[in-house]
């Protein structure tokens, strides 16, 4: 069990490390904004507080256990309490990102579409791959009280079974989970885009009609 435990540590460790440069590489997150973890049998990894995402090393991520306790690494992100919540509010999440990524923290200074729905249902794909994504208020950088806003969020959608992927943080960016790290970074990449799209057309497109979500939801199986 220990080497199960230590082989699917090291493998982490290596998917954290390529997410980060490729998040930095495509100008996702800059300086050290933004977290990354994954899920390591019941503790975690994540990325040290104050890290540049681009530049991480793999022996200084942080590895937290099932209690919260740091056992190895640099000292933990500041968001480790919220990530550690999102993992316990939603079990199909295996690993999040958090990046400051420039079109989703331009919507919230410009006005998003509601506090429910940051974005509106704009393409298929937003509707199919992203889902609902609620805007959370304002709280400083590593807030505890944001973890509680958060996993009320994912509760609500749970019982609505409209399951959620993603909150956006007010001025502070997306945070994005999913059962592993292609589906978080598809989610992250596909809702920064429709950010893009939105603002690049003065936030003038409506959303799909009813009769079009239906279809999505028929076809394909989207939760909205």
């Amino acid at each position: 069990m220990t080497e199960l435990l230590d082989t699917a540590v090291d493998e982490a460790r290596d998917e954290i490390v390529r997410v980060g440069t490729s998040l930095f590489n495509r100008g996702y997150v800059h300086a050290s904004a933004g977290n990354i973890s994954a899920r390591i049998g019941d503790g975690h990894l994540i990325t040290p507080t104050d890290a540049a995402l681009g530049f991480l090393e793999r022996d200084r991520l942080a590895l937290v256990d099932a209690q919260g306790e740091q056992r190895a690494g640099d000292r933990a992100s500041k968001t480790l309490t919220l990530h550690r919540r999102i993992y316990a509010a939603d079990p199909t999440a295996r690993f999040i990102i958090h990046t400051h990524s420039t079109h989703l923290v331009a919507l919230t200074l410009a006005g998003v579409w509601s506090q429910d729905d940051v974005l509106p249902p704009i393409t298929p794909y937003f509707v199919m791959k992203v889902g609902h994504v609620p805007l959370i208020p304002y709280h400083r950088p590593g807030d505890p009280r944001v973890a509680d806003l958060v996993t009320a969020r994912i509760a609500d959608h749970l019982a609505s079974h409209t399951p959620i992927r993603a909150v956006l943080l007010d001025r502070l960016g997306p945070v994005v989970w999913g059962p592993d790290a292609a589906a978080a970074l598809a989610v992250l990449e596909e809702l920064e885009e429709t950010a893009r799209l939105w603002l690049l057309t003065d936030r003038r497109p409506g959303p799909l009609t009813s009769d079009a979500i239906d279809e999505l939801r028929t076809t394909f199986g989207a939760a909205w």
